[in-house]
């Protein structure tokens, strides 16, 4: 029999250096089992030889109690531990390295040792609710449009106000203090944005009246210069007035249209076919600020020679190069020209007076128009009242706006001024106010009936 100290010589080697009361003899019986003279029976964990992981690690040893509750374990069925619904703050421990602080006894196959718990997190209960990351909420809410969208950068300012105590308030605080605009300016600006509403193609509205003298071109003057004051594109105005109509020279003062070059409809006409530029066609006319004028007629033997093909030959040119146009028909609806006039326009403009004549005349003309094929032209017609004569106070306006307003779109009056009762030169700056506003009016009122 071999002798037993020479059998544990590596039992001596792994002892080394350790002390007294910490060794452990390993007695070695014939049949190859493992006793311990302290501990009886008991069966001594070592690391197994063949773990890879343990390769040159140092051997770990346990102690009896340690022992016996791993021997206990691997006697009874293991619990399935539900595992948490939300991970440990701490870092998991890898599953290996969990496996590896359980030794085994050589020889004992890895199927005897207790399963390792699951370190995969339970999938969470349908009626428990999880909260929503930052990141979920990130991913859900839709990007804004930042280059369609440029007030998400910038606070949006108000506009600032004119006149009236909200501006000297807004000048004294040198705009600290800004209450936006009051009703008037926003009126006066609601007025704007509609004279200058783009179009799409070329629209003519058409002044007439059955009676003279009561405001029909001092209107077409007075609202071409405030639809080219408000418009991006400059408006033109035509004059087919047969009877020596007057204006151009409303529009510039007779003083500079005698000096200017004396280009009439007539001219134009002649020359029309040779015309397919707006450089050609600036020479047949003039121009009151931005405002574009053709002249009418002033020699009486050839001013009622205009006639209706003649006209849309004119109108077809100017449709070309301006969205708007105004023509100014003159008195009376049976001229050579009128039935051209009224084919091709977009809409009216019915001159009418405080007169009881002037009155009766303007409805007249819508009655006429109604029962001669243009109701579209009637039904949608501005009266325009100008007070030119400033007629006494026995006359009831009120009445008169009354008798005309149901048979129309829409009823403007335009208050007394000397700047259009002299019958001279019409310019904005020497008008009214309210005067001005009238003409915004029915500018934003014309523009508003094309469609």
């Amino acid at each position: 029999m071999p002798d037993p100290a020479d059998q544990n010589a590596s039992a001596h080697a792994e002892d080394a250096g350790q002390p007294q009361r910490r060794r452990r003899r390993d007695l070695r019986r014939d049949d190859g089992e493992l006793t311990d003279a302290r501990t009886g029976t008991m069966p001594a964990v070592t690391p197994s030889p063949s773990s890879q992981s343990d390769a040159g690690k140092p051997v770990t040893r346990r102690t009896s109690w340690a022992e016996a509750a791993a021997a206990a374990d691997a006697t009874k069925p293991a619990e399935r531990v539900p595992a948490p619904t939300r991970a440990p703050a701490s870092a998991p421990v890898p599953q290996q390295a969990a496996r590896d602080t359980i030794t085994s006894t050589p020889g004992t196959p890895d199927a005897d040792l207790p399963p390792a718990p699951s370190l995969e997190p339970a999938e969470t209960p349908a009626s428990r609710r999880t909260r929503p990351t930052t990141a979920d909420v990130i991913a859900d809410t839709p990007m804004p449009d930042f280059i369609s969208s440029p007030g998400l950068f910038v606070k949006e300012q108000k506009p600032r106000p004119v006149g009236g105590v909200r501006g000297v308030i807004y000048s004294m605080t040198r705009g600290a203090w800004n209450l936006g605009p009051g009703p008037k300016q926003r009126q006066e600006e609601e007025l704007a944005r509609r004279i200058s509403r783009q179009l799409q193609g070329s629209y003519n509205t058409a002044v007439l009246s059955l009676k003279g003298g009561i405001g029909k071109t001092s209107t077409t003057v007075g609202v071409g210069l405030t639809l080219a004051e408000y418009r991006g594109d400059a408006p033109c105005a035509i004059d087919a007035n047969p009877d020596s109509g007057d204006l151009v020279e409303r529009a510039l003062g007779e003083g500079i249209y005698q000096q200017s070059s004396p280009r009439t409809i007539t001219d134009l006409l002649r020359n029309i076919d040779s015309i397919n530029s707006l450089t050609g066609l600036a020479r047949y006319m003039h121009h009151a600020g931005r405002l574009h004028l053709i002249a009418g007629e002033q020699d009486p033997e050839v001013s009622d020679s205009l006639t209706a093909e003649e006209y849309l030959r004119i109108r077809k040119l100017i449709s070309a190069y301006y969205s708007v146009a105004l023509t100014d028909c003159g008195t009376g609806v049976t001229h050579n020209a009128m039935s051209g006039i009224l084919q091709s326009a977009d809409n009216l403009v019915i001159a009418a007076g405080y007169a009881v004549s002037g009155a009766k005349r303007a409805r007249s003309t819508l009655h006429w128009l109604a029962s001669h094929g243009y109701e579209d032209l009637a039904r949608n017609a501005v009266v325009v009242i100008t007070d030119k004569d400033e007629v006494s106070s026995r006359v009831d306006k009120d009445a008169i706006e009354e008798h005309l307003a149901g048979i129309c779109r829409e009823l403007i009056s335009v208050p007394h001024d000397r700047g259009v009762a002299d019958g001279d030169l019409v310019t904005l700056d020497v008008l009214k106010p309210e005067t001005r506003r009238a003409y915004k009016e029915i500018a934003a009122a014309i523009v508003d009936g094309y469609r």
